[in-house]
């Protein structure tokens, strides 16, 4: 039995966490409800008491022998919040603790779920937005509001998701230490690779599915090391983390790495090429120096040669962006890529038209090496990352 946390937020969708509490009791966890004091206004205490079976508290004060404003947040395996409305948000974006909810947030160190719910001009307001993105950056699930009918004659995106939908994305972050005495290996963004010392051949990979599987292998009892390539995100926690530039750089850290790792995840999108000559100064435009063309020379697939090198009982995972065309859709094109890497599992993506790229959500396609293939809805991003671990140990215990 799990300790579920649900907060409670002051909106008019606060009637509808009623139903989520009752999804997660029936489910066989132990469930607290900490409302805020707007929340009560919606719904009152003795109804949080009756669906959770236990005492509700919105009070720092309340119980202070037992010290509530911290271990309600220390003992918690899952924090979900619903509705989040913008001002909830702000003020865990700007860590405040001015009521029991917020300061269980500032003291917790589970996966924390947020539903927001909240008219449309707020949630698009630069204000909330800004302050998602910083939830996000400290690995806080921000579900994305639904769009449709609001309170009173408005209508569009702001809505609270649905009830079920909260409670699945949420079950999928409520997971066992399955991963505990596995070393795990994480490759995360994009390699960049320079032309002068100002100008460099990149991709549009942001990396934040490869933070949210190595914060997930973290949380699920990895030891985790991840090779991260230039990305601006905020280190995981509990992970170390080895930063790299270009292709040569991150497959040097590949190499080194993987001889003492169970499993490794190549998520970071590497350069198929790089420039023949790098320039030590700037090019200057319209100047003698400036060339006319690029020559490029193609970098090795580091994916093929870690393959090559890897321990018999070692697990490799690949990952691959692909667009479908008139010549085969994009699973055809991943099982082409699976067996021309060798790899045991590879993850797919479409990433027509820009779909996945610095987006909080994906949608995956799992193929393995035993012909096996899974499709996955589309996802926040850590709970694609929390899928893509348990196809991985399902391969593993088949073995």
């Amino acid at each position: 039995m799990s300790s579920v946390v649900v907060g409670v937020g002051g909106g008019i969708a606060a009637y509808k966490v009623a139903s989520l509490v009752r999804l997660f009791t029936e489910a066989g966890h132990d469930v607290t409800v900490v409302p805020t004091r707007a929340a009560l206004q919606f719904v009152g205490e003795p109804t949080w008491a009756a669906l959770s079976g236990n005492p509700v508290s919105t009070e720092v004060w309340d119980r202070v022998h037992q010290v509530n404003h911290v271990a309600v947040g220390q003992r918690a395996d899952l924090i979900v919040v619903a509705p989040a409305t913008a001002d909830l948000m702000g003020r865990a974006a700007a860590g405040l603790a001015d009521d029991l909810l917020t300061a269980t947030l500032l003291t917790a160190t589970c996966p924390v779920v947020l539903a927001p719910a909240m008219h449309t001009e707020m949630w698009t307001h630069p204000a909330t937005a800004a302050n998602v993105d910083t939830l996000r950056q400290r690995g806080v699930t921000v579900l994305e509001p639904d769009s449709g009918r609001l309170t009173g004659a408005d209508s569009g995106p702001g809505r609270l998701p649905e009830v079920e939908v909260i409670f699945r994305q949420a079950l999928g972050l409520l997971t066992a230490p399955d991963l505990a005495g596995v070393s795990v290996l994480v490759t995360a963004g994009g390699t960049r690779e320079p032309i002068d010392p100002v100008r460099f051949l990149g991709n549009r990979s942001s990396g934040k599915q490869g933070y949210a599987l190595a914060a997930a292998a973290a949380r699920r009892g990895a030891a985790v090391t991840l090779i991260s390539a230039n990305t601006a995100l905020p280190a995981p926690a509990g992970v170390d983390v080895v930063p790299v530039e270009t292709a040569a750089q991150l497959a040097h850290e590949v190499h080194s790495h993987a001889t003492k790792t169970d499993i490794v995840a190549m998520a970071a999108a590497v350069a198929d090429f790089r420039p023949t000559d790098v320039s030590g100064v700037k090019l200057k435009k319209d100047s003698a120096a400036e060339p006319d063309s690029i020559s490029l020379i193609r970098n090795p697939d580091i994916l093929v040669d870690l393959v090559a090198r890897r321990r018999s009982d070692q697990t490799v995972v690949g990952f691959a962006a692909e667009t479908g065309d008139e010549a085969a859709e994009v699973v055809e094109y991943g099982r082409k890529k699976l067996a021309a890497k060798g790899c045991d599992l590879l993850v797919v993506n479409d990433v027509s038209g820009g779909e996945v790229f610095d987006r909080h959500e994906n949608q995956i396609i799992i193929l393995d090496r035993r012909g096996g293939e899974e499709h996955y809805a589309r996802s926040d991003k850590s709970v694609i990352a929390d899928q893509i671990w348990d196809a991985v140990l399902r391969y593993r215990s088949a073995d």
